[in-house]
């Protein structure tokens, strides 16, 4: 199988190895030549992907910014061929697949949105590996839900990457989802760690403050993308994220002790309904 790669960050690089490590030739796209050279003088990569070689990819994983994706995928496909199919890796849906699937019925290939839950707080081509989405899942967005061959057909392009699930589901429901279990994540991390109080953490931080703020160094441009992207649904949670810490807040300030029980208990409540 020929797979191109468009992209050769922690996201794309980590594809191209694993995809070369099962034995398949990768043709590699990244705006930064240097990148682009590294990965083809280390192996991974075996030719550079271009508009006049890319009908030879079965395979396609778009794996930049939300933005540079968009218009890769209008440049790109008046040249894309009818057997190939195009994967898209961001992490916003509805916008991408919107494009991408107007853009397959035009042009007659095939488009799938897709979403690799993994990553790494580390970004970059040098912090890629080939197992990073080993027993990972996988989140689809395919432009239709009831056919099995073309859904098999699918799952065995993605073989070679090593995911444990793969999950189908539309782009409205996987962006409101993802906005509280990403989104919402990132900027609550990014949020706490600005506290004064952070920088004399040392010895006095355990288990919680390395749980809530591991996700708090980011890649500032990428995830701003996101957010915006993903516009509406990141509003209503922080809205509701605001109003439960004014609850906090309130209580605290009054000394109300039996609120904050209440107030606590609830979220530990919720914590045990929903993990089991």
């Amino acid at each position: 199988m020929i797979t191109g790669v468009v992209g050769l960050g922690l996201i794309g690089g980590s594809f191209a190895k694993a995809y070369k490590e099962a034995g398949h030739t990768i043709y590699g796209f990244d705006t930064d030549k240097t990148i682009q050279g590294y990965a083809a003088l280390n192996g991974t990569v075996d030719r550079v992907l271009s508009f006049d070689n890319m009908k030879d990819c079965d395979l396609i994983l778009i794996t930049t910014y939300i933005k540079a994706a968009a218009q890769y995928l209008q440049d790109a496909a008046p040249h894309i061929d009818s057997h190939t199919v195009v994967i898209d890796c961001l992490g916003v849906k509805a916008n991408i697949c919107r494009l991408g699937f107007r853009l397959a019925e035009e042009y007659g290939f095939t488009y799938v949105g897709g979403h690799p839950m993994a990553g790494s707080q580390y970004a970059g081509f040098k912090h890629s590996r080939a197992n990073l989405f080993r027993n990972a899942p996988m989140v689809l967005v395919p432009p239709m839900y009831d056919d099995i061959e073309f859904l098999e057909r699918i799952k065995k392009l993605l073989e070679p990457a090593g995911f444990g699930r793969l999950s189908v589901t539309t782009a409205k429901e996987h962006d409101r989802m993802i906005g509280f279990t990403s989104q919402m994540a990132h900027i609550v991390s990014n949020a706490y760690i600005k506290s004064p109080t952070a920088g004399s953490h040392k010895g006095f931080s355990a288990g919680s403050y390395k749980d809530l703020t591991r996700v708090a160094r980011l890649n500032p441009r990428m995830w701003a993308e996101l957010f915006l992207d993903n516009r509406e649904n990141v509003l209503q949670e922080l809205d509701w994220m605001i109003g439960f810490l004014e609850e906090y807040r309130r209580a605290i300030q009054e000394e109300d002790e039996e609120e904050l029980i209440r107030i606590l208990k609830e979220g530990s409540d919720r914590k045990i309904a929903i993990d089991g």
